[in-house]
């Protein structure tokens, strides 16, 4: 308090240009350090926010959401979500209305579109259901209420109610199919039904 009455006659013996030089200093120290002040407890209230609930809760929500895979210089897929939301609780991106392509040599061998997908970032797996439809590299097309790429050097199964139809030479129905690795094979299984060259072959 002696501190502050010993400034008073120093600053009455000041000139007016040096009074208001003062009076600007302390405006600017008073700002800063009420900003100071602010930004401590905006920050503390985050930080205990972030405590509270904990980074196993957090969930982003984002409109048009665009995932790849690349691996010295070879890309695996990449998916395209209209909007969807990632949590990192369980490593899973959600998406909705998602197309997108598999690749085999950086070219695409596989190509996709869903109602709706995940993608699993410990696993490495993207999951596609309700309405998916699959056009392969050999004119090959499928639709399957499910199917679930696991990685380029894993099978790809579809399930429930898959129709697979080749050009104008094969249709085929079945429960489930697994496509192979390369993408050049399939095996049905499950109630098959299978018409090539107007011929049918249970």
């Amino acid at each position: 308090m002696s501190y502050f009455k010993n400034i008073i006659p120093k600053f009455q013996t000041l000139d007016k240009r040096k009074k208001i030089y003062v009076v600007i200093l302390f405006v600017i120290l008073a700002v800063l350090s009420w900003a100071f002040i602010s930004a401590g407890i905006i920050t503390g209230s985050f930080n205990r926010a972030q405590i509270k609930n904990g980074p196993e809760q957090q969930k982003v929500n984002a409109e048009g959401i665009i995932i790849t895979e690349t691996k010295d210089g070879t890309k695996y897929f990449e998916i395209y979500g209209e909007n969807g939301n990632y949590d990192n609780k369980d490593k899973i991106a959600r998406l909705n209305n998602v197309i997108g392509n598999f690749y085999k040599n950086n070219e695409v061998y596989m190509s996709f579109q869903s109602s709706k997908g995940e993608y699993d970032e410990k696993e490495k797996s993207i999951t596609l259901y309700e309405n998916t439809y699959i056009v392969l590299q050999n004119d090959t097309s499928l639709e399957a209420n499910k199917l679930i790429w696991g990685g380029s050097d894993k099978d790809t199964v579809a399930e429930g109610h898959v129709r697979i139809k080749r050009g104008k030479d094969m249709i085929a129905i079945a429960d489930k199919c697994i496509i192979g690795a390369n993408y050049d094979k399939f095996k049905i299984i499950g109630n098959t039904k299978t018409k090539v060259f107007g011929k049918d072959k249970e």
